[in-house]
């Protein structure tokens, strides 16, 4: 597990850019990453980040309420799901989050260890605060974001 140490918001920015670019040179496959933190530790920024990155131009919420937001763009779209106020198992299966798609499929599912089922994602992102910066750790499961990547 690759650990980084991103001392501002700038840094995690580029992270987040960063991780964009590699969706972009790979965009011929579906790619689910998972995002883990406590409260406040930059999952939705990071998300934000990734999805203004591939091009979206648009405002970036918070899907802390709407559970999910969807975002297209010419050949991607995501889903963007927060289960941290999830109280039913059911929740994500409203989502169809492996529907069919004539667009590649970029997932991003903050707190997934709410998920009953077992998912397998292509990348585990960890973040937690450390004194004023963020701390994360990455684990790889698909080389899905290896090709052409420092990931």
């Amino acid at each position: 597990m690759k650990q980084i140490l991103l001392n501002n918001e700038t840094a995690t920015l580029s992270f987040g850019k960063d991780i964009a670019e590699r969706i972009i040179l790979n965009s011929d496959t579906d790619i689910e990453i998972h995002l883990h933190g406590d409260l406040g530790a930059g999952k939705t920024f990071l998300s934000r980040s990734i999805i203004n990155s591939c091009g979206w131009d648009g405002m970036v919420k918070s899907p802390t309420y709407t559970l999910c937001e969807e975002y297209e763009l010419d050949n991607l779209l995501f889903l963007h799901i927060d289960l941290y106020r999830s109280t039913d198992a059911e929740d994500i299966d409203l989502f169809d989050i492996d529907r069919e798609v004539k667009k590649i499929k970029i997932i991003l599912i903050e707190w997934p260890e709410k998920l009953l089922s077992k998912r397998n994602p292509d990348i585990d992102i960890y973040l937690k605060h450390v004194e004023k910066k963020r701390e994360v750790s990455v684990k790889i499961h698909s080389n899905k974001l290896l090709k052409k990547s420092s990931l």
